[in-house]
Order: structure tokens, then C-alpha cells, then sequence
């Protein structure tokens, strides 16, 4: 059995190749960090298994598995942080998942289940069950939304932060970093999940790794490159790449 390992944690992917090779009658064909350079390496080495994170920086798993043209399609073990996704309650043959932080059991029983599905099991409706998950992960930024709160776990709390408080979301590495006044949350989530979550009329993208509030800019920084920042009201500088540029300024007006 050929398998591929996509992690955008360097932690989590040897956790799972250290895991591997403990089972007989596998071949690991690498691991990769990102979503792009997953869809070249499932298309090109052509995998049996894929062990696929789903929330990355670049893109989620998702999005990954409906761009591979392979035939027929890679079993797909997906490996999340979050249980609200609705994985559970997804019963299919076909995928699996395992909930960070699991245990070397849980590993290996998805493995048995693997052993016995065949490749045209796999392949049957993949595209159409991709879809229908696909739908389930994005329910958990609508529930978000409907909320009006932003849960970050601390501890053993859950915060239930108000968008209105938080200034700007800085990406760091697979984490979001959420800023407030005089204090920080760090949350396992995508700056693209956190922006669809949102009200846009109030927070806008302005760089791949920032998403400001637009209330608590306090001045936008010229420079003499045609480069902008945005000066947040704590003092903090933020570039405006030239990909967003463009709705930023129409956002303020400018």
C-alpha cells in the first residue's frame, strides 16, 4: 500500500511516518507541507492512501482532493484538529479521519478499516462525497457567523470572543494570531476560513498572512515605492500587498 502524508505541521507528519512504520506491507512515498505541492505529488506518484490535514495555510484538504486529476482516486484518511466538522456523522465507506491529538490505537484501527476497502469502493462517488464534506466543513464558519462569537479554546474554557474587539489576524504558521486590545488568542484555523466567517463589511484581506478591521485602522502609510501600510491603532504596521491592494483602497475610499 503506497502512502503520501500531507501536513502543514512538521510535528504532525512525523508523528504519522513514525506510526507508518510500524505497519507491514506499506510504502511511504513522501510527506508534503502544503496543499500545492500535494495535488502535483498524489497526481504524479500516484498513492493508494493519503493521510490529508485539513486545514492548511495555502488551502484546506478539501480543496486539494477536487483539484487531483489521479484515476481512480486515493483512499483519503483526513486528520483534523476539530471534531465540529461533522466527520463523525459522514459515514462512508471510502474516508476516515483522525482527531488531533489521537491515540496510536485509533491509528492503527484506521489502517485495518483501509486494508479492506478496495480501490473502486474509493473511487465510487468521490467527487460527489468531497462535495457533500466539503459543505459539512464550511457549516462550522455559518454557525460562526449566526453566533456572532468567535470560540477560542484557552485552557479548559472556551472564549466566545466579540469580531467587533478583535483589530487585526495575523498568520503564523497554521495558526491564526487574533489581536485585541492589549491581548492575543492563538486559534488552529485559516485566515480564508476566519475571512469567510466575518462580516465583510467590517474586515477585508489586505495581505495572504493579515485580515484587519477596518474600524481600528488608524491611518494608511504612503511610501515612496507606491507601497501602503495600514497603521492599526495599537501602532502596528501592516502591508497592503499589491493582490489586495485595490479593494482595500476602494473599501476606505480612497
Amino acid at each position: 500500500m503506497k502512502v503520501l502524508v500531507i501536513d502543514d505541521e512538521e510535528l504532525a507528519r512525523k508523528r504519522v511516518l513514525y506510526l507508518l512504520r510500524q505497519v507491514p506491507d506499506v510504502e511511504v512515498l513522501g510527506e508534503c507541507s502544503n496543499g500545492k505541492s500535494a495535488i502535483a505529488e498524489i497526481d504524479q506518484k500516484r498513492p493508494d492512501l493519503i493521510f490529508l490535514d485539513i486545514n492548511m495555510k495555502d488551502m484546506n484538504g478539501f480543496e486539494v482532493l477536487q483539484k487531483i486529476t489521479l484515476s481512480p482516486k486515493p483512499i483519503v484518511i483526513f486528520v483534523t484538529a476539530y471534531d465540529n466538522y461533522a466527520l463523525k456523522a459522514f459515514d462512508v465507506d471510502a474516508f476516515d479521519f483522525l482527531l488531533k491529538p489521537f491515540k496510536d490505537e485509533r491509528f492503527f484501527r484506521t489502517i485495518e478499516k483501509v486494508r479492506k476497502i478496495s480501490a473502486n469502493e474509493a473511487d465510487q462517488n468521490f467527487e460527489k462525497r468531497i462535495i457533500e464534506l466539503f459543505n459539512l466543513y464550511k457549516t462550522k464558519s455559518q454557525k460562526i457567523e449566526a453566533l456572532d462569537k468567535l470560540p477560542i479554546k484557552q485552557g479548559n474554557k472556551t472564549i466566545l470572543l466579540n469580531p467587533e474587539d478583535i483589530m487585526y489576524i495575523t498568520a503564523s504558521g497554521s495558526y491564526a494570531e487574533i489581536f485585541v486590545e492589549n491581548k492575543k488568542y492563538v486559534l488552529r484555523e485559516t485566515l480564508s476560513n476566519l475571512c469567510e466567517s466575518l462580516d465583510s463589511g467590517k474586515f477585508i484581506r489586505i495581505h495572504r498572512s493579515s485580515i484587519v478591521n477596518l474600524r481600528h485602522i488608524k491611518e494608511i502609510v504612503h511610501s515612496e515605492f507606491s507601497e501602503i501600510d495600514a497603521r492599526m491603532n495599537d501602532n502596528t504596521l501592516l502591508r497592503i500587498s499589491k493582490s489586495y491592494k485595490k479593494d482595500f483602497l476602494e473599501k476606505v475610499g480612497i
